[in-house]
Formats: structure tokens, sequence, C-alpha cells
């Protein structure tokens, strides 16, 4: 689990951050913000290929462990461990497994333990935090 913004091998500051991402992956990607649900295409999107971090291009997770939670985000069982990282959120007086970008330290989402076989893990990622690179 990663500890600090230090570790991250993509350092950019706020203003470099705001240049080369909208506001609302800003928000999303740089201060933990959420989006609402039902409101990503890419809920949706069942096509072949990879969801890539949307700050820094980082591989995350793969179509093929995508599934539908009907929670309205984005729902994965399992990531691509090389880009990914977790740390605990103890925000909203709840405690949560926070999901981060391994290269840059964007905030992804949280995992649950309510997911399907064969991890039991449901990964709930924004959207505005992903691009789809279609295969």
């Amino acid at each position: 689990m990663a500890t600090s913004q230090n570790e991250f091998k993509i350092q950019k500051t706020d203003q470099e951050w705001k240049e080369s991402l909208t506001p609302e992956q800003f928000q999303v990607l740089r201060k933990h913000g959420t989006e609402r649900p039902h409101t990503s295409p890419l809920n949706k999107e069942y096509g072949e290929g990879t969801y890539v971090c949307a700050a820094c291009g980082t591989p995350v997770f793969t179509s093929t462990t995508k599934f539908d939670s009907g929670t309205g985000w984005p729902s994965f069982y399992q990531p691509i461990e090389e880009g990914i990282d977790t740390t605990v959120d103890r925000s909203f007086f709840m405690t949560r497994v926070e999901v981060h970008c391994k290269n840059c330290g964007g905030h992804l989402g949280h995992v649950f333990n309510d997911g399907p076989a064969p991890t039991g893990k449901r990964y709930c990622i924004n959207g505005v935090s992903l691009k789809f690179d279609q295969q």
C-alpha cells in the first residue's frame, strides 16, 4: 500500500494536472471526488480492450474482468496488479479501501468484498478516471 503522493513515479503540480484533465477528472483523480452514478458511458462499455488511468495512461483493468454490478459505476473483479495500489480511506465516517493508479496516484475508486468469483472483489471505479483502449 502506498502512503504518500511522493511515492509515485509521475509527479505534477495541481496546476499541471488542471491543464491536462477536465474539471471533473481533476476533481475525481486528484481531489478524491466521486462522479454521479449512471453518468459514465464506460459503465455500459463491454467491448474488448484495456481500461487505462485517464491521468497518465497506465493500464489498470482489462475488459475480461468487467461486470455489471448494478451500482452505476464501472466494476471489475480483478485489476492489472502492476497498475493499481490501495490505501485505507477513512473519509465520511467509514473505513474503505481506496484504489489509485500506481504510477500517478490518481484516485480511481474503491474496492469492496461483495464481487463475483473468482476473487469476490468489486473494484467500483469512477468512469471519468478511466479511458478505454479498444482492441
